[in-house]
């Protein structure tokens, strides 16, 4: 019925079939967000209450005949993984490391990014602080010595998953965490011992991922969310199709009475599926803030 008419045709008189056809097409608009409710009842209303095909042809104009839909979009991966096995044995590379020592005296130093941990690292801070991240890095060895001391400040070791962490410093009027300790490491990874000697400071040792690990996770996560709508979805649809089917296509006001039941029962399935998105929506923007939040870290 969303065709033009051919001219003399729109006085013909519309059966019931045609009627029901009409609303079949303002039930897929409903059910896909095109119409709201309200605008569904006036529309099916004026349906059951058409006479000839010129009072039902403007009802379903600007929408979509049945069985027409969009071209089916290309699925594609957006998640990078690594090219090969890798594993920890490729990081394990001997030699005598790309730094060996670092001090903060009033001030600041980080070692970061990519490069190669010798088996004993050395740091010192005086009122200052330093950062010692392993999450890139290699290592000379597999085990390795991170020796720290911090007389009124601080020093942070930063560790991927996976690694075994043993803490052994000393902390007067000072400390050093052990929170790390006693997570099993992976087969193969290295093994990371802080040492060192604290006063009136402290040196924390932190166990994360890297940035780009955790925009992988990030994306992975977003992938099975778009696979769960895409799911409920097709629930919603399926609820649709077996509403319609067990209604049967009336006349008259049983007609009008069994589409506008089973349209309100699509319409609130669809209006939870939306809520639940929105619901998804806050989530993803709560884990975007945690994650800039991190990346500031």
């Amino acid at each position: 019925m969303t065709d033009e008419l051919p001219e003399g045709l729109p006085e013909l008189r519309a059966s019931d079939a045609d009627r029901e056809q009409v609303a079949e097409v303002l039930r897929d608009a409903l059910a896909e967000g095109r119409l709201d409710m309200e605008e569904f009842e006036e529309r099916l209303e004026a349906t059951y209450k058409a006479r000839t095909y010129k009072e039902l042809a403007p009802i379903t104009r600007d929408l979509p005949a049945p069985g027409v839909t969009p071209p089916p979009v290309p699925t594609v991966s957006m998640v990078k993984r690594p090219a090969g096995a890798g594993g920890w044995a490729g990081r394990i590379v001997g030699g005598d490391g790309s730094s060996r020592w670092g001090v903060a005296v009033l001030g600041g130093f980080e070692r970061k990014g990519r490069w190669t941990m010798p088996k004993r690292f050395n740091s010192f801070a005086f009122w200052g602080g330093g950062v010692i991240d392993l999450r890139e890095a290699n290592f000379a060895d597999g085990e390795v010595v991170v020796n720290c001391v911090a007389i009124m400040g601080g020093m942070s070791v930063i560790v991927p998953p996976g690694v075994e962490v043993l803490v052994r410093g000393i902390g007067v009027m000072g400390g050093f965490d052990h929170s790390e300790e006693g997570v099993e490491g992976d087969p193969g990874a290295p093994r990371v011992v802080v040492t060192g000697f604290a006063f009136w400071g402290g040196v924390g040792v932190e166990r994360k991922v890297t940035k780009a690990e955790r925009l992988r996770q990030k994306e992975e996560r977003r992938l099975e969310k778009l696979e769960r709508r895409a799911a409920r979805q097709e629930e919603l649809e399926e609820s649709r199709r077996r509403a319609l089917e067990g209604s049967g296509a009336g006349s008259g006001d049983l007609g009008h009475r069994d589409s506008l039941d089973d349209a309100r029962s699509i319409h609130r399935a669809a209006m939870d599926q939306r809520r639940e998105m929105m619901r998804e929506e806050r989530r993803e923007r709560r884990d975007d803030r945690r994650d800039r939040d991190r990346d500031r870290d």
